[in-house]
């Protein structure tokens, strides 16, 4: 399968003008060949990588089932995303186990993200933060608990959540920083003690802004200290709800080159306004506008790809948002030797895309979807 006269994304998020060769499931660095066929010069990205989202077209993946994981890594190929790390919510370590133990299990359908990783949101997170978690279920900070997890989830858990401040906290990051990505989330955690928790280990922020304090000139707290330590990424969610257009804007400054944009998606996306659930919660959706009844924001109803375009009507490079939404996830979760930009040898994960950046096709590990 070739292609010329493409403007194709590069990792250092730019765009050159040329072809794309793809052989089976890779792409190539053979040129096309000279009856390629012709694009029109339409935008050749890589398939996005969404490292923190919950669910989509009435599935939630703490449904721990195969059907579940099925419907949402179908919806997610059909917009764009190539692979996918979806993210737990605050239960008990008996549904947890369940939930890892169905993923573990899941074996990815040729039309279907790759289900490449597991983010653990809850439950070691902060109650006066919990924002849409449920209370019920939060657990202190247990590095023997998620090493029971990630053995019923044969390794799948690619990020785990830690509230700093809480008991045992600074002792558990120590111990797993080097068998998971720890990201500070769900926190009341100041400066001093983010900046601990990113000296023992932890090199993520989740959806920041949401569920910590706020930057204060005398009291920088979690999104100071993350700008202070380089080797820290910062989620950040583009969906035009949660972060006001300047913010986003200020943010993609201030964290050059370490934002990761993610969806935050709930089980409403792809779906009309009604009421739905998430974490056991009732959630209200209207619009890209989802809450709990006390009006606590619960995720969006927004996929990745339209946080992409709402980023880039935000005034972000597009390049610059495609990498936040590719390279950047890809590497924070360890799957960059096969996702994130369309080098030679990587899979041939491709969205094509006009100039009002609607999809024109999509490739999927080298088949058009």
């Amino acid at each position: 399968m070739d292609f010329r006269n493409l403007k194709i994304f590069q990792p250092d998020g730019t765009f050159q003008t040329g072809g794309l060769s793809i052989s089976g499931d890779r792409i190539t660095a053979a040129a096309p060949s000279a009856d390629a066929a012709d694009t029109g010069g339409l935008y050749a990205i890589p398939g996005l990588v969404d490292v923190h989202f919950h669910g989509c077209v009435g599935y939630d993946f703490c449904d721990g089932t195969h059907e579940a994981i099925s419907a949402i890594a179908k919806y997610q190929a059909q917009n764009g995303v190539a692979a996918i790390c979806p993210a737990t919510m605050t239960y008990p370590e008996d549904k947890l186990t369940g939930i890892a133990t169905a993923a573990a299990s899941y074996q990815t359908d040729t039309d279907e993200a790759a289900l490449v990783g597991i983010n653990m949101e809850g439950p070691f997170i902060s109650a006066a933060k919990k924002g849409a978690q449920n209370g019920a279920y939060l657990h202190a900070p247990d590095a023997d608990m998620f090493r029971r997890l990630q053995n019923k989830a044969n390794g799948l858990f690619k990020i785990c959540d830690i509230a700093p401040e809480q008991p045992g906290a600074m002792d558990t990051i120590e111990a797993l920083s080097s068998e998971v990505r720890i990201s500070v989330a769900h926190t009341t955690a100041d400066y001093d003690t983010a900046t601990e928790a990113f000296r023992r280990g932890a090199r993520q922020v989740t959806h920041l802004y949401n569920a910590m304090p706020p930057l204060s000139h005398r009291a920088p707290g979690v999104i100071g200290a993350a700008f202070d330590c380089d080797a820290v990424a910062v989620e950040l969610i583009a969906d035009g709800v949660h972060i006001h257009p300047s913010v986003v804007r200020a943010t993609f400054r201030l964290f050059d080159g370490r934002v990761i944009l993610i969806s935050d998606s709930m089980m409403a996306t792809g779906l009309a306004d009604g009421e739905y659930s998430l974490g056991g919660q009732a959630v209200t959706v209207r619009g890209n506008l989802a809450t709990l009844h006390d009006g606590t924001i619960a995720g969006s109803a927004t996929c990745l790809l339209d946080c992409v375009r709402s980023a880039v009507k935000m005034g972000i490079p597009f390049g610059q948002a495609v990498k936040a939404a590719s390279l950047h996830p890809a590497r924070a979760i360890g799957v960059a030797h096969d996702y994130g930009s369309l080098e030679a040898g990587k899979l041939a994960n491709v969205v094509l895309l006009d100039e009002n950046l609607e999809v024109n096709s999509i490739i999927l590990r080298g088949k058009l979807l």
